[in-house]
């Protein structure tokens, strides 16, 4: 049983899918592993260290050709075509829009299992990778907010008068929004948050922030059973719109986390609201590889609006590559320990299991996902 560690190809992510601790467990399952080379130096782990774990390091080709093979994303074309037939990949798969490499991995006749699709249930909660990442997002949303912002966040009483304290508006209270709220009231801003989910409320208020909402009765319906929030019509996202508008006028900082499972990100905030915003403000967008919950946010970039307003989309993850990394390689020995035979020390996968069946995209040259089989062309 060998498991192999992929280095990922895609520049701009620095994450790794192993860790020297998980390499140790995985080996003390019985399984070998390989590490591509300089697979792990991005996020701060040498070759050495994963070496002294135990791990062989081996070219890019040998570490897809494992019987397990684990990413950070859903492997290229290429890498595809080096993942032996009846092969576990296990990743951040992405698979709403992604028709083409779906029937690609199912061609190739490998089992892939998506990470992000883990379902959010108790036994479940050490694997979802979507939590132990977001978590990460919403702190460096506020860190990378700070730093962007002309001002210092706490009030300060000097000698030489009052320095007042920032006023922090979070968008999406979710992981991500959650974590933001914390961090910018530990750096002493003045903060406000919005959800269209009321469960929300309570966390918000819990944190020492102030909720703000329409809270009519489509509000009180709108989350799903699973725990998301559901796309709201457009009366309501009017309503809405109208009072964030004022409130986003008066705010220093606004950090935006909205997604929806499979939709475009909504959108929250306009031109018009950017343009309503004191110069020297910054929006950091959370969202914006989904297309962005901010009309003037593009990835990868920080934007300065024409008043002055200075838009971040960043990629937050990678940029903590090290701390997400650890995580994230613990959230996948969590799950794929469960298709591991202690006993015999050999792959045992349980087809089903409510882990499997919620994660499972391609099996036996077919997309197998209910989600995602009618698409399969």
């Amino acid at each position: 049983m060998l498991i192999g560690v992929a280095a990922e190809r895609d520049p701009q992510e620095t994450r790794v899918a192993a860790s020297p601790e998980t390499v140790k467990k995985f080996i003390a399952l019985g399984a070998e592993v390989a590490v591509a080379g300089g697979a792990g130096l991005a996020a701060g782990v040498p070759d050495a260290d994963f070496a002294a774990a135990g791990a062989r390091i081996v070219s890019g080709a040998e570490a897809l050709g494992a019987d397990i093979v684990l990413k950070v994303r859903r492997p290229s074309a290429e890498e595809i075509g080096q993942i032996k037939r009846g092969a576990l990949v296990v990743a951040i798969m992405d698979p709403y829009g992604a028709d083409a490499a779906l029937a690609a991995l199912a061609s190739a006749g490998v089992d892939a299992f998506a990470m992000e699709l883990m379902p959010r249930i108790t036994r479940a909660q050490s694997m979802d990778v979507l939590s132990s990442q977001a978590n990460l997002a919403g702190y460096r949303a506020v860190i990378d907010a700070a730093a962007e912002y002309g001002r210092g966040f706490p009030m300060m009483m000097t000698p030489a008068g009052t320095v007042p304290a920032a006023k922090a508006f979070i968008m999406g209270v979710g992981v991500a929004g959650l974590q933001a709220i914390a961090t910018a009231r530990r750096l002493g801003a003045i903060v406000t948050a919005t959800d269209v989910r009321p469960a929300t409320k309570e966390q918000v208020e819990s944190l020492g922030a102030k909720f703000v909402a329409v809270e009519d009765e489509e509000f009180k319906q709108a989350e799903t059973s699973g725990g998301y929030a559901k796309e709201m019509s457009d009366a309501y996202k009017a309503k809405q719109a109208a009072l964030i508008a004022a409130h986003i006028a008066k705010q220093d900082i606004v950090i935006t986390t909205a997604l929806i499972p499979g939709r475009p990100a909504p959108r929250l905030v306009s031109a018009d609201m950017v343009r309503s915003m004191r110069p020297g403000s910054v929006i950091v967008d959370l969202a914006v590889e989904r297309g962005g919950n901010c009309e003037l946010a593009r990835a990868g970039e920080v934007v300065v609006s024409e008043n002055g307003v200075r838009i971040v989309g960043n990629s937050n993850v990678t940029r903590l590559a090290a701390t997400a990394s650890a995580l994230y390689a613990r959230n996948l020995y969590a799950f794929v320990e469960t298709l591991i035979d202690k006993q015999a020390k050999a792959i045992a996968v349980k087809w089903d299991d409510e882990l499997v069946k919620a994660t499972l995209l391609t099996r036996d040259g077919a997309v197998v996902h209910p989600a995602f089989a009618l698409k399969e062309s």
